[in-house]
C-alpha cells in the first residue's frame, strides 16, 4: 500500500473539500455582483416593514397588550427581505437593513401607540393618525417611547445588518476574491 492511500492516525480527517482550488474566475464574482439590486431590497424592505406593522397592530388589538419585543421580528423579517430579494454582496444592502428597521421600529411604535389610543377614545387609528401635530412627537416621545424601545429598535437594526447579505458558497467567495483584486487580500 502507498502512503497516500493509508491514512494517518494522528491527523483530523478533512471535513470541507479536497484541498483544491474551486474551478472558478473573476467572471464569476462579476456575475454576482450585476445579480444584486438595490432597488428591490428597498421595496422588499418597506414591504416587510409594512406588514409587519399591521401584524403588530392586530396582535395588540387581539391581546390588549403591547409587546415591545416583536421589534426584533421586523428585523428579522426585513434582513431576510434584503436577503432574498436584493442578493446583496458588499455593505450597502446590511446598511440598507438597519436603516429600514429603524425607521420601521420608530413608525410601528407610532401606528401601535395610536392604536391603543384610539380604543381608549373609541374611534379608528386612520382618525388619531390623521391628528397627529407636531405638539404630538415630544408627547409620544416622552410618554410612550422609552429605553426599552430604543434597546429593542437598535438590537433589531443590528439583527437585521446581520441577515441582509447574501450567504456565499465557498466557490462564490472564491469568485468574490478573484473579482476583487489582489488589494482585498491581506
Amino acid at each position: 500500500m502507498s502512503e497516500e492511500q493509508k491514512p494517518s492516525p494522528l491527523r483530523l480527517r478533512r471535513k470541507h473539500g479536497e484541498g483544491r482550488r474551486p474551478d472558478v474566475s473573476a467572471e464569476d464574482g462579476a456575475r454576482l455582483v450585476r445579480a444584486q439590486s438595490l432597488h428591490r431590497a428597498v421595496v422588499a424592505s418597506l414591504i416587510a416593514s409594512v406588514l409587519f406593522c399591521i401584524a403588530w397592530v392586530a396582535l395588540a388589538a387581539m391581546t390588549n397588550r403591547v409587546f415591545p419585543w416583536m421589534t426584533i421580528v421586523l428585523g428579522a423579517a426585513v434582513g431576510y427581505a434584503v436577503r432574498r430579494a436584493g442578493r446583496g454582496v458588499d455593505w450597502r444592502f446590511p446598511v440598507l437593513a438597519a436603516v429600514i428597521t429603524a425607521f420601521g421600529a420608530v413608525g410601528s411604535n407610532v401606528v401601535v401607540a395610536a392604536s391603543t389610543t384610539a380604543a381608549e377614545y373609541g374611534t379608528d387609528t386612520l382618525h388619531i393618525l390623521r391628528a397627529v401635530t407636531t405638539m404630538t412627537w415630544p408627547v409620544f416621545f416622552d410618554e410612550h417611547w422609552n429605553t426599552g424601545d430604543t434597546f429593542f429598535a437598535v438590537f433589531a437594526a443590528g439583527v437585521a445588518a446581520f441577515l441582509a447579505p447574501r450567504k456565499l458558497t465557498r466557490r462564490q467567495f472564491h469568485a468574490m476574491r478573484l473579482w476583487r483584486g489582489p488589494s482585498d487580500r491581506h
